[in-house]
């Protein structure tokens, strides 16, 4: 069953929107899933049931040769893993995919990744000493999937990567997303877009989270607490969670300029109502698909780079905080309910947009 999203259920969110509200309206951005659930209860560790998936981002497309991409990253709170970070802020760049998974499932992921570049980027690393650093991400998931029974493979991380496509993206209960809770409602995958003139020239930015963060008190939309007054069906004591932000923008924009991007995200989640807590792992990552060129190793000597004017970033900032706070919605609006494995027996609600309604009449 479809849903609602934000604007469709009539929340006043701002901005200038893309054709599809999501991180693929940025021209060459594809997103993928593999989403499993399967089984049923009660929880047996190894056995399932399993709630879980992967979420690829190609930020260029299928293409047959590696090009980087320039980005920046930032972590708010530090509970929670995303690879490739180092070399990312030290270099200025990654070279192939984007993807999010659970906790216990980063290793897997990144082994399939690996071998998706060796493979789809064949004549290069056959011919050339390159390496492979993917970047991928993760949240909890282990209230609602049988996280410890470790079962996203390497053949669920390929399907996730094969499915990339542009155009509208599934949300809610899907991917990487499948299991998570946001704001003790259930949670996962969520995006958004902006749509802006520079100099007359259109330019996008588009957002996608893995919404895992957050206590129902904190849960704050477009500025109103609603979740002070949503106190049904409860489910965490404490922070549990953790939020992966990715940005993407067509927009030419330098490394430490995507890095100032990217802790901006630390402002759109806090949008919601988190302070980011202890136990969340809050780590964002903002790349441009501008400047586009072969990989360093294979680049010539001199190179030439276009970034836009420092002085005009605060448009970019306010379109991305936008962006995430709407994507963190439209998350929760897209789930559907589930039963949780630890404790057994309880509901995680979804967020109906019904409840949200009263807020803003």
């Amino acid at each position: 069953m479809t849903k609602l999203r934000g604007r469709d259920a009539g929340l006043p969110f701002p901005g200038e929107v893309g054709t599809h509200n999501a991180i693929t309206d940025v021209p060459g951005v594809e997103v993928g899933f593999c989403t499993r659930i399967e089984g049923s209860e009660p929880l047996l560790q190894g056995k399932g049931p399993v709630r879980s998936g992967v979420t690829a981002i190609m930020p260029l497309g299928q293409q047959a040769e590696p090009q980087p991409v320039w980005a920046g990253t930032y972590a708010l709170n530090g509970n929670g893993e995303m690879t490739g970070t180092h070399w990312i802020r030290d270099g200025g760049y990654f070279v192939g995919p984007i993807c999010i998974t659970n906790t216990h499932s980063v290793g897997i992921v990144h082994h399939a990744a690996v071998k998706w570049m060796i493979n789809t980027y064949s004549e290069a690393w056959q011919n050339s000493h390159l390496w492979a650093m993917p970047v991928v991400a993760e949240t909890y998931d282990g209230f609602l999937n049988d996280i410890n029974g470790q079962h996203i493979t390497e053949a669920d991380a390929m399907a996730a990567l094969n499915a990339t496509a542009p155009g509208p993206v599934a949300e809610g209960n899907v991917g990487g997303g499948t299991g998570m809770i946001c704001y003790e409602f259930k949670g996962g995958t969520g995006t958004s877009s902006r749509r802006f003139d520079i100099d007359g020239h259109p330019y996008f930015l588009g957002a996608l989270v893995q919404a895992n963060h957050g206590l129902r008190p904190w849960f704050t939309v477009l500025g109103r607490r609603v979740g002070e007054a949503l106190t049904n069906d409860r489910l965490l004591p404490a922070e549990q969670g953790s939020i992966i932000v990715v940005l993407a923008t067509d927009i030419p924009m330098s490394p430490h300029q995507l890095q100032r991007l990217a802790k901006r995200a630390a402002i759109g989640i806090g949008r919601g109502g988190t302070p980011g807590g202890n136990n969340s792992g809050d780590i964002f990552i903002a790349f441009s698909t501008a400047n586009r060129g072969p990989i360093p190793q294979k680049a010539d000597t001199w190179r030439n780079f276009d970034m836009i004017n420092d002085e005009r970033l605060d448009p970019i900032y306010l379109a991305a905080t936008e962006a995430i706070e709407e994507s963190i919605v439209n998350a929760m609006l897209a789930a559907h309910d589930m039963t949780t494995l630890r404790p057994p027996g309880l509901v995680c609600r979804a967020l109906d947009a019904n409840q949200l309604r009263p807020f803003f009449t």
